[in-house]
């Protein structure tokens, strides 16, 4: 396409050229600028040359009125691939490394790892005590699941070579989010490696606002968005969707979906053009899975000779153990697999195979059972559990079943069972966030547990890993649309599901799980909100049947896991992966369709449960009295270095928080202890008004008259004239300092000093 031609380089870039072209299929601007710059290091589509420079490349397009810009040849040069992405003044740095295949392994080691950089945004972190970034923060590790579920079904099937894909954020301008820049870097880094990979594949972002699209909106304008939808695929294909809404209709959301195939379309195209110029030679996948059998061609023609004769076996038995007669649990199945590989086995065993050898051949039963459950779905019309394709299992839903804490739900569909309890805190139990793009406070926490008894398992609990983070993200996201404002309702709400059973969507059962807690809790929320998880049935055909209530081995290959989360009004969240080439836009509009009907079941079954929030608090949650005082008063109840506060708190036994505004708030279980430290603030914040009585202690006696402290920290003269309704020679004839003397206000002047009268107060008497 492009004819090179590069003058005599010195040590800094020289020879620089720029072109411009037009894809006229896609109507893409491509501008392509190339610069020779001095390393020793051989470049991606270019090597050095004798006086080592080495081929700098870049090609810049326009994307929703920015610049999108990559760029290759200068940067982690020992990388299978590195790609520069710069999007608006956002940049992030993507790399692709593949090693060699790992022995004894028999899944495919991808890991995708998102890496944020405080130095991106200008900030060094905030302890006093550590400077460098820990461990990865919510946000990274949800980006880069993100990432992994868009890219790892353009992977062939069988690959044992660890990949590892690692994005760097370099640079963040604030307003464009870098999981864009992240994502398309990440697949342009693996187009223009060696590595196998079926792409092109691009990421786009599209709001909504006042019924206008928005193409990779700010994040000003995300806040202003009835929806917030991330879509990666192509121009045809959807590979995954993120998405958080504010009840928005199914035909909304199917309409966002389609306006964002268009653009990643043009993005694909882009990169395309750039993978055809610059790109290495891929690797065939027969390479990289081919199976090392050494030199000896009878002992590759009795390998042969057992796999022929294995499929044999395989293909008469795998519909008698999986499908001849219903398999209800997922125990039932995982029984009848386990009993498929033994027989094989056995049977291999009497064939004379070797040990290591039965092994391997075992390991196919998985995948063919999985096939098998497609194939079943797609020509017989039949699931493993007899269900009608949009069926949901047994429901049930309760609340109220743990009695001290403020508020529990139990949720159950089939064999996923999950116990969400909601717990209520003061203001200040905010999580304070103070990551690369996250700042400020989180007052709604949903955390979700998946101990290994759930899938009947025994393993080591390290903690929560990605997947408890990214499950844990989706239920919370779709509860945020129908959460009270702080005005509404002031507390800190930290929902916790303990997963009890997993067999199909354990988020989604968080998250009915979650609505039924917050309801039994009191917390107003606008609507009830569940979810289910849809399933695919596929093959090569392009025959299909979308499936309600996905579970276990109906999850194989040509298969998805659409979760639809939403209230009876619309959509508040989508989480959607697949193990296909990417979903057509017919595929997700006749989800949409079956999801919402599956959804409304679901919220039947939670109504018999509770209808709505319960009207009173638990007697074990705490409750919060707001106060709103002078901004200027804030001060008069911190005191010095906070000594006031902290002393009501020490006495009443109650959390304080105080906003700017002047807004306090007052947090306690105990009612005694709350009303003593509201009527503290009210004296200590009061407006001393003229006309007004108050019983106060002398503080100070002066020749022409008395100080009289009327409330903390607020003193008032009573002028020598204003101590007796007769004339007195010496204040100290009247008063004594420590006496208690009841006053009226009599004036208030220009510098706030209040005059005071004890004549006038026993007139008013």
């Amino acid at each position: 396409m492009f004819i090179d031609t590069f003058s005599q380089c010195g040590p800094r870039a020289r020879g620089v050229r720029n072109d411009t072209i037009t894809n006229n299929e896609v109507g893409l601007k491509i501008s392509r600028f190339v610069s020779w710059q001095r390393n020793g290091s051989e470049t991606l589509g270019a090597a050095s040359n004798e006086k080592g420079l080495y081929m700098v490349q870049r090609y810049e397009t326009e994307v929703a009125g920015k610049k999108l810009i990559l760029e290759t040849g200068k940067l982690a040069m020992q990388a299978t691939a590195a790609v520069t992405c710069q999007y608006g003044e956002t940049v992030v740095l993507a790399t692709v490394v593949m090693s060699n295949p790992r022995e004894g392994v028999d899944f495919f080691p991808l890991t995708v790892d998102y890496e944020e950089r405080l130095y991106a945004a200008g900030k060094i972190k905030s302890s006093r005590f550590i400077k460098r970034e820990g461990r990865a923060t919510d946000e990274a590790i949800l980006t880069g699941r993100l990432i992994d579920r868009s890219i790892r079904p353009l992977f062939p099937t069988g690959v044992r070579n660890e990949i590892q894909v690692i994005i760097t954020v370099l640079a963040v301008d604030q307003e464009n989010d870098p999981d864009i820049p992240a994502i398309i870097g990440a697949a342009a880094a693996l187009m223009l490696s060696s590595i196998p990979w079926d792409g092109p594949l691009s990421g786009i972002r599209v709001g909504r606002i006042d019924g206008e699209w928005v193409l990779n909106p700010s994040y000003e304008a995300r806040a202003k968005s009835e929806l917030d939808l991330f879509v990666a695929g192509t121009g045809e294909k959807v590979l995954m969707i993120e998405a958080g809404a504010h009840q928005v209709p199914e035909d909304v959301m199917a309409d966002a979906v389609e306006f964002s195939m268009e653009h990643n379309g043009r993005i694909c195209a882009f990169l395309q053009e750039i993978q055809e110029e610059i790109g290495m030679q891929k690797k065939t996948a027969a390479e990289l899975t081919k199976k090392e059998t050494g030199d000896d061609e009878a002992e590759e023609e009795i390998s042969q000779s057992m796999w022929d004769k294995a499929r044999q076996w395989l293909d008469e038995k795998v519909p008698e153990y999986l499908t001849a007669d219903t398999k209800v649990t997922k125990s039932s199945r995982k029984a009848a697999v386990a009993k498929l590989k033994q027989d094989l086995d056995a049977y291999l065993k009497a064939e004379q195979v070797g040990k290591e050898k039965r092994k391997t051949i075992v390991e196919i039963v998985n995948d063919l059972a999985e096939k098998e459950i497609t194939r079943a779905i797609l020509e017989e019309g039949k699931r493993v559990d007899l269900r009608a394709f949009d069926e949901i299992r047994p429901l049930s839903a309760e609340v109220g079943i743990l009695v001290r804490t403020h508020g529990s739900g139990l949720f159950a569909r089939g064999e996923t069972q999950v116990l969400s309890i909601a717990t209520l805190g003061s203001p200040g139990d905010e999580q304070t966030l103070d990551g690369m793009e996250e700042v400020g406070k989180k007052r709604y926490m949903h955390h979700y547990n998946f101990p290994p008894y759930s899938v009947g398992e025994a393993k080591p609990m390290r903690g929560p890993g990605r997947r408890e983070v990214g499950h844990g993200a989706l239920a919370e996201k779709a509860l945020m649309p129908v959460l009270p404002t702080k005005e509404e309702f002031p507390y800190t709400i930290r929902v916790v599901s303990e997963v009890l059973g997993s067999n199909g969507s354990s988020s989604m059962g968080s998250t009915c799980g979650s609505t039924l807690a917050l309801m039994d809790a009191g917390v107003p929320i606008k609507a009830p909100v569940a979810g289910i998880a849809m399933g695919l049935a596929s093959n090569e055909k392009g025959e299909y049947k979308i499936l309600t209530d996905l579970q276990d081995l109906e999850d194989g290959e040509g298969g998805m896991d659409f979760k639809v989360a939403g209230t009876r009004a619309g959509i508040t969240a989508i989480q959607l992966d697949t193990k296909t080439k990417g979903l057509s836009m017919q595929i997700v509009k006749e989800t949409l369709a079956q999801a919402q009907t599956a959804r409304m079941r679901i919220l039947d079954v939670m109504d018999a449960a509770i209808t709505a929030p319960r009207a009173e608090l638990s007697k074990y949650a705490p409750r919060i009295i707001s106060l709103q005082i002078n901004p200027d008063k804030i001060r008069d109840v911190i005191g010095p270095g906070g000594k006031i506060i902290n002393e009501i708190i020490d006495a009443t036994g109650v959390q304080i928080d105080i906003e700017q505004s002047g807004l306090v708030m007052i947090t306690s279980t105990n009612e005694e202890g709350s009303a003593r430290a509201v009527e503290w603030v009210k004296r200590l914040t009061r407006e001393v008004k003229v006309g007004e009585l108050f019983e106060g202690k002398v503080t100070r006696i002066m020749d022409f008259g008395a100080f009289v402290e009327i409330l903390p920290r607020t003193e008032g003269l009573v002028h020598i004239s204003e101590l007796a309704p007769r004339r007195v020679e010496k204040v100290t004839d009247v008063v004594k300092v420590g006496q208690t003397v009841t006053v009226k206000v009599v004036g208030i002047d220009e510098q706030n000093r209040i005059n005071l009268s004890i004549k006038q107060a026993t007139d008013t008497k």
